[in-house]
């Protein structure tokens, strides 16, 4: 595999010092477009990235951990060790940006604070990705995705009005907040861009406030007019009628009418015109006083359907509607097959794996995906020897030593 790829990041070399999920999506988003992202992990005498241990596994191997860590190159290194921290600093000086998920303080422990990160690199970009940011009485708090769903507000919004909060059926925090921390380093980086003298910089990511910046109307909300928001299931907050409803067939459909005209053309639809001028339905804010109304004047409309029925006719006659797929529904849709929004990826284990397509598309400067995630370690030879120049005794010798 070509270090770098193809891509607006082109040349630019990160190294991820980062576990599980945030922290590597971030690393995989700018590795998807060009960015030479060589990954560090603990060498397997010393412990395994938790990311490898959760399923779905395949034949013992970790199907998320393809994706996660796709585009980059991977070794083995255990920073603790003196001769480790020398190497990660040798390492460090070829790149323009770090990526770390410890607990504040931990690489300084080891003898990595930041005065010692920018004398090996000068203007280093340091993304440091916590559950709660690097001050602030939450600081040395574990950080999990379910935590800080919990802390910002998301899982106290989702689930049935009478019924306990709930999770999303996956970690959505952690790629939610991978986004934001690839953003702040592209951003760092422009800044660089424009001043080359200015000095390195910390990222300071709490993945708890890129969950409330994702759910910013929570906080004006109770601020301006001291309403906390409340779980409506698949109701919808801001208009009506909208909703998931079963067709007849048994499959879901995701209905929502966001405008008046939506709303106007769906009562032409059903042959109620006289809805339109229904004073119970006359805008958005009193059907939102009546969509249990609504909702169970369109629930039934759409119970005597066919689900593909249901969503053809209501786009015909422009109003919004969607299946509720599956993940096998998903591969098999034809927009997203003519689009690659999944595409296949070669891989040394499966031959090749589905996995998503690059978010978003650049129409001069396209990205691409080189390989599926590597094994541990699977380029040690090639960036030891490449970049810092290592014999094949040296390495054998750092082998025999645990520190790669």
């Amino acid at each position: 595999m070509s270090p770098t790829g193809r891509g607006p990041l082109a040349g630019l070399r990160v190294i991820e010092l980062s576990t599980v999920i945030a922290g590597p999506f971030a690393a995989s988003l700018l590795a998807d477009f060009g960015a030479d992202v060589i990954k560090i992990s603990l060498p397997a005498s010393a412990g395994e990235d938790p990311l490898r241990t959760m399923p779905p596994h395949k034949d013992g191997k970790p199907l998320i951990w393809k994706v996660t860590n796709r585009n980059k190159r991977s070794v083995t290194l255990d920073l603790r060790k003196p001769a480790g921290r020398d190497l990660f600093l040798r390492l460090l000086g070829s790149a323009a940006v770090l990526i770390e998920n410890f607990r504040p303080g931990t690489l300084d422990r080891w003898g990595l604070d930041k005065k010692t990160l920018w004398d090996a690199q000068p203007g280093l970009t340091i993304l440091r990705v916590t559950g709660f940011g690097q001050n602030g009485p939450y600081r040395n708090h574990p950080g999990f995705a379910r935590l800080f769903e919990a802390y910002g507000g998301l899982t106290y919004i989702t689930g049935e009005a009478d019924g306990p909060p709930l999770h999303p059926g996956y970690p959505i925090g952690d790629p939610i907040g991978g986004a934001f921390g690839a953003l702040g380093v592209v951003a760092a980086l422009y800044h660089r861009a424009l001043h080359p003298d200015a000095p390195g910089q910390e990222i300071d990511l709490s993945l708890t406030e890129a969950m409330l910046k994702i759910l910013e109307v929570l906080a004006i909300k109770a601020d301006q007019i001291g309403e906390t928001h409340e779980r409506i299931g698949n109701e919808n907050a801001f208009v009506a009628p909208a909703g998931v409803f079963r067709a007849a067939d048994g499959h879901w459909v995701t209905v929502t009418c966001a405008s008046q005209s939506i709303f106007e053309r769906f009562c032409t639809l059903l042959g109620r015109p006289e809805m339109i001028r229904d004073a119970r339905f006359a805008n958005n804010a009193v059907r939102m006083e009546h969509r249990h109304e609504l909702n169970a004047i369109l629930g039934g409309w759409v119970a005597e359907r066919r689900v593909k029925d249901v969503v053809a006719t209501l786009m015909e006659a422009g109003v919004s509607a969607a299946p509720v797929y599956d993940a096998r529904q998903i591969l098999e849709d034809p927009h997203f097959t003519a689009r690659a929004a999944v595409t296949s990826v070669e891989d040394r284990d499966f031959g090749a794996v589905k996995m998503p397509g690059l978010v978003p598309r650049f129409s001069h400067t396209p990205g691409e995906i080189r390989s599926s995630g590597p094994e541990p370690g699977a380029h040690n030879d090639e960036v030891y020897r490449d970049l810092l120049g290592l014999s094949p005794d040296e390495l054998e010798q750092l082998r025999a030593e645990g520190v790669v």
